[in-house]
C-alpha cells in the first residue's frame, strides 16, 4: 500500500507541476498533504495517508466520448479543469488540421467557434480553447458572452466553421462542467470520429508543448446573436394569433434573455420570468437539479404563475428550458392537477409539435430516437411524410438525411434543421406559444389536441424508470443479467421480441442497450407495448423507457383508456426493477 501511495503522489505532483490554473493547483496540493504525503517528504516519499481521494482523481483519465467530456470539477485527470480542457483542445485541433487543407493554402485556416455557458469555469475552458486552436494554426472565435447551446451550434452551420466547441454540463449538477465538440455542418460528433479524436487526445505530450498563446483569436460581435434570432422567428407563420401568456423559467441558466427577446419580436406578449431564476448563477441555489424532469424544478415556476393568474388574470404556459436552453419544458394549467399545472412529457410536446409542423406544411423527413414515443411515425404517415428511427441522442437525429423535424422524449426538439442542426428550447418555445395561441383562438388547448392525437391515432403513454447510481459496475451487472436472462412476459404481456442493440443492424450502429417488443391484450385495449433499457450517456443513471399503445373508440372512452395505459405502465416498472435488480 505504501508503495502504491508513493507512486501515487508522484503522479500527482507531476500533474501538479505544469497545471496552468492556481485553484486546482492549491486543491492538489492539499489533497497529496491530506491523502498522500507532505509536500516537504519529496516526489518519492510518502508519509502513511491511504491515498484514497488521490486513487480516485488518478484512477485513469476523463474519457472523450460522443458527449465529449462531461464530469465534476476538480484537480486531476479524472476531473473537468484546465489541464484536461487544454488536452482535449490540443487533441481536437490535431485531428482537425489532419482533416483540412494546410492553414494558409486557397481556403486559409479552418474556423472553430467556441461558446460557453455560465457555469463555474466555463470562460475559462472556452479561453483556453481559443489559445489552443489558435497556436495550433487554426482561426478561433468565441460567441460575445455566455449564450445557450443553440447559438453555438447555429453559429457553426452560419459561418461556415470546421467545427464548434461548446464549454456546459447542461443540466448536470452544479459541480459539473462539460465539453461538447460539432463537427462541419453543426452536428455532434459520432464514432468513428468521437475515437479519432481521443486517440490525438491520448498523443498529446506534456502541456509545455502545447502552444497557447495569450492573443489571436476573434471574439464575435452581437450580430450571430442578431442573426439566430432572426432565425427564429423565420420559423413562425406570419398572421397567425399570438395571444398567449407565458411565464418563463431559466433555472438559472442563460437562457432568459435569449427567449424573452425572441419572443419580443416575434410578437408575443414579453414572458414573465421566475425573479429567483432568471439570472445566471452557476451555483443553481434554488433547485437540487437545475433539470425540468427533476421533481421540485419547476415550484417556483408554477408559483410564479399561481400568484401571477391571482394578480392579473390567467396563464396560458409555463416554459422552461434547462441551463444551456437546449431542452424545453412545457406545463399547461389543469385543476385537477397538484397545484393547478400539469407537466407535458418530452413525448407529449413532441407529438404536438410534429403536428403543428404537419398543419403548417412541413415537408421532409420526421425523426425520433429508438426511445421515444412511436406516436410521430403515425403522424408521418398519416401525413404521407417519411419517418426515421435512430439511436438515442441528436448527433443521430441530426443526421438524418433530409431531415424537416425530431424530437426526443428528453426535451428536446430539433424543428429548424437549417439553422440549428442539434434541439433548441428557444426556437421550440415559439412553436409552441405559435400553436397554443391558434387554438386558444379557437378556445381550445394543447391538451385538446392530445386527446384528438390518441383518438386518431392510439393513446401512446410512456413512463420511465430510472435508477441513479454511484457505483458504475451495478449497470453493467443490470446489462449482463438481462442478457443472459431476459425477461419472457412483462405486466403480464408476452414479449415477443428482444434485440440486443450492442450487435447492431442494417438500420442502427451498435449501441449498448436491450429492446424488447410486447405483445398487445385485446381484452384490455392495449395494442402492443415497448421496453427499452439503457446506460445514460451523460449521468450515472440506468434508464428503462416504456410505451404502451391503447386504442380509444372516441372521447368517451379517453378516461378507461388512460387507466388501462397507467395499469400496464405500473406492471412494466414495477417488473422491470425486479428483472435488472438494481
Amino acid at each position: 500500500m505504501q508503495h502504491d501511495v508513493t507512486e501515487l503522489v508522484a503522479r500527482a505532483r507531476a500533474w501538479q507541476a505544469e497545471d496552468p490554473d492556481p485553484e486546482t493547483r492549491e486543491e492538489l496540493a492539499k489533497l497529496i498533504e491530506a491523502d498522500g504525503g507532505s509536500p516537504a517528504d519529496g516526489p518519492a516519499v510518502a508519509s502513511a495517508g491511504t491515498g484514497t481521494e488521490l486513487a480516485a482523481r488518478f484512477a485513469g483519465t476523463l474519457q472523450f466520448g460522443t458527449a465529449g467530456l462531461r464530469g465534476e470539477l476538480g484537480a486531476g485527470p479524472m476531473r473537468m479543469n484546465r489541464s484536461v480542457v487544454i488536452r482535449a483542445a490540443a487533441g481536437l485541433a490535431a485531428y482537425l488540421r489532419g482533416q483540412l487543407p494546410e492553414p494558409g493554402g486557397q481556403e486559409g485556416p479552418g474556423l472553430v467557434v467556441i461558446g460557453y455557458d455560465a457555469r463555474h469555469k466555463s470562460h475559462e475552458f472556452a479561453r483556453d480553447t481559443a489559445s489552443v486552436m489558435t497556436g495550433a494554426g487554426l482561426r478561433a472565435a468565441l460567441l460575445p458572452r455566455p449564450l445557450p447551446t443553440p447559438v453555438l451550434a447555429f453559429a457553426v452551420r452560419r459561418l461556415g466553421a470546421v467545427a464548434g466547441v461548446m464549454v456546459t454540463a447542461s443540466h448536470n449538477p452544479p459541480r459539473d462542467n462539460g465539453y461538447k465538440v460539432y463537427l462541419g455542418g453543426g452536428s455532434q460528433i459520432v464514432p468513428p470520429d468521437d475515437a479519432a479524436i481521443a486517440a490525438r487526445i491520448d498523443a498529446v505530450g506534456p502541456l509545455a508543448g502545447v502552444p497557447r498563446p495569450e492573443s489571436g483569436w476573434e471574439v464575435l460581435g452581437e450580430d450571430v446573436v442578431e442573426s439566430y434570432l432572426a432565425r427564429t422567428g423565420a420559423v413562425l407563420t406570419e398572421g397567425m394569433p399570438r395571444d398567449v401568456r407565458t411565464v418563463h423559467t431559466a433555472l438559472h441558466g442563460v437562457g432568459s434573455g435569449t427567449l424573452l427577446e425572441a419572443f419580443r419580436r416575434a410578437g408575443f406578449p414579453e414572458p414573465l420570468p421566475v425573479p429567483e431564476q432568471a439570472t445566471p448563477d452557476p451555483d443553481f441555489p434554488t433547485v437540487s437539479f437545475p433539470n425540468p424532469e427533476e421533481p421540485g424544478a419547476m415550484d417556483l415556476a408554477f408559483a410564479t404563475a399561481r400568484a401571477t393568474a391571482a394578480e392579473s388574470g390567467p396563464v396560458d404556459l409555463v416554459i422552461a428550458n434547462d441551463p444551456d436552453a437546449d431542452r424545453c419544458a412545457v406545463a399547461v394549467p389543469d385543476r385537477a392537477a397538484e397545484g393547478g399545472w400539469r407537466m407535458l412529457s418530452g413525448d407529449d410536446v413532441g407529438a404536438l409539435l410534429a403536428t403543428h409542423l404537419v398543419h403548417k406544411r412541413a415537408r421532409g423527413t420526421f425523426a425520433t430516437s429508438i426511445v421515444s414515443s412511436s406516436l410521430v411515425s403515425r403522424i408521418a404517415r398519416a401525413a404521407d411524410l417519411p419517418y426515421e428511427e435512430t439511436l438515442t441522442g441528436f448527433k443521430w437525429l441530426a443526421r438524418v438525411d433530409g431531415l424537416r423535424y425530431a424530437f426526443e422524449e428528453a426535451l428536446g426538439y430539433c424543428v429548424d434543421p437549417e439553422g440549428v442542426r442539434d434541439k433548441d428550447g428557444i426556437t421550440a418555445a415559439l412553436l409552441v406559444a405559435e400553436l397554443a395561441a391558434e387554438l386558444k383562438q379557437a378556445d381550445r388547448s394543447l391538451t385538446d389536441l392530445l386527446d384528438d392525437l390518441a383518438v386518431e391515432h392510439g393513446l401512446h403513454a410512456t413512463g420511465q424508470l430510472s435508477v441513479r447510481v454511484e457505483d458504475l459496475s451495478l449497470i453493467a451487472s443490470a446489462m449482463e443479467r438481462l442478457r443472459t436472462s431476459p425477461p419472457a412476459s412483462l405486466a403480464g404481456l408476452a414479449v415477443v421480441s428482444s434485440e440486443d442493440l450492442s450487435e447492431g443492424s442494417d438500420l442502427l450502429p451498435p449501441t449498448d442497450g436491450l429492446r424488447y417488443h410486447l405483445a398487445g391484450d385485446p381484452g384490455a385495449g392495449v395494442e402492443k407495448a415497448r421496453v427499452v433499457v439503457r446506460p445514460s450517456g451523460t449521468e450515472p443513471k440506468l434508464k428503462c423507457y416504456l410505451e404502451v399503445v391503447v386504442a380509444v373508440r372516441d372521447q368517451a372512452a379517453l378516461a378507461a383508456a388512460r387507466a388501462s395505459a397507467r395499469s400496464v405502465l405500473a406492471g412494466l416498472k414495477a417488473d422491470m426493477a425486479a428483472a435488472t435488480g438494481v
